[in-house]
């Protein structure tokens, strides 16, 4: 199934799979999934992914392949993942721009070193993920709250320059999420909107957006666990105007409220896509 740039998708959660399936037509443009939490799943839970999946275009965001990481990568769960995407029609797999293991699954998301060392590691394993999937991929920006120390006699690099680096080297798209951009923006004490005109715009396979938590003025949680914020919005309406519509995806994980709740932001997206086509001036907007 095609995928319009103009398309606005919700996360495919087990909580939710009654809803999702009893939605109307139209409700949402696209699905997406993890699959390392669907490869192999079978009975009533595998015949309602594959429903879904028949029913509406499917997209996967892994979260297990530790690009950032030093151990190996698991070549039997790329094949299991390249079969499950073939199998399932998946224009679009994205990754985390980070490490999750170390002698075993860290179940959390480590930001990479900043350093020419670290993108030619990060590209290189790019590339054989994309070999192994026979497909390009996307990777995401992810967010981070403690930053490596620059080592001794390297060059410094900052986030948009690391990022804009990896994609170059590796060949590969960029999922940009838009929550972390300002999560990063607050928490590290730099302007979103110039992290924002850095990335490249030909690279962007698609958007992101979540809901995070106000720890502090200067401290906000990438939680995935509340509607999206006012200043998320207007960041995501920016990104359209310097880089156009691409697919987007509201990200929610847990706190789930009723699909309908979760489909009024869908159509914010929609209202913001519309606008941006257009070239209207959407204004601030508020969660």
């Amino acid at each position: 199934m095609t995928l319009p740039d103009a398309s606005a998708g919700l996360g495919l959660r087990r909580a939710m799979l009654d809803e999702l399936r009893a939605a109307p037509a139209g409700a949402f443009d696209f699905l997406e999934c993890a699959p390392d939490n669907w490869i192999g799943v079978g009975g009533r839970l595998g015949e309602a992914l594959d429903e879904l999946s028949d029913r509406h275009p499917l997209t996967c965001h892994g979260l297990s392949l530790s690009l950032g990481g030093t151990e190996s990568l698991d070549d039997v769960f790329l094949g299991r993942t390249r079969r499950f995407l073939d199998r399932h029609r998946v224009r679009l797999y994205s990754e985390h721009l980070s490490s999750c293991t170390d002698d075993g699954h860290l179940y959390d998301l480590m930001p990479i070193p900043f350093t020419d060392e670290a993108v030619a590691h990060v590209a290189a394993r790019i590339r054989q993920v994309q070999d192994a999937l026979g497909r390009r991929i996307a990777v995401e920006n992810v967010s981070y709250y403690a930053a490596h120390p620059q080592p001794a006699g390297t060059q410094a690099m900052d986030e948009a320059t690391f990022v804009a680096a990896v994609l170059a080297e590796a060949g590969c798209d960029l999922l940009l999420d838009v929550n972390n951009v300002y999560v990063n923006a607050v928490n590290h004490g730099y302007d979103p909107h110039a992290f924002l005109a850095r990335m490249p715009g030909d690279r962007i396979a698609s958007y992101h957006v979540a809901g995070h938590y106000d720890e502090a003025v200067d401290l906000k949680v990438d939680t995935h666990g509340a509607p999206v914020k006012g200043d998320v919005w207007d960041l995501l309406a920016e990104a359209y105007r310097l880089h156009g519509v691409r697919p987007t995806l509201l990200e929610r994980d847990f706190n789930l409220p009723p699909l309908a709740v979760l489909l009024e932001e869908v159509d914010r997206i929609r209202q913001l896509q519309r606008a941006a086509a257009s070239g209207v001036a959407t204004g601030r907007l508020h969660a």
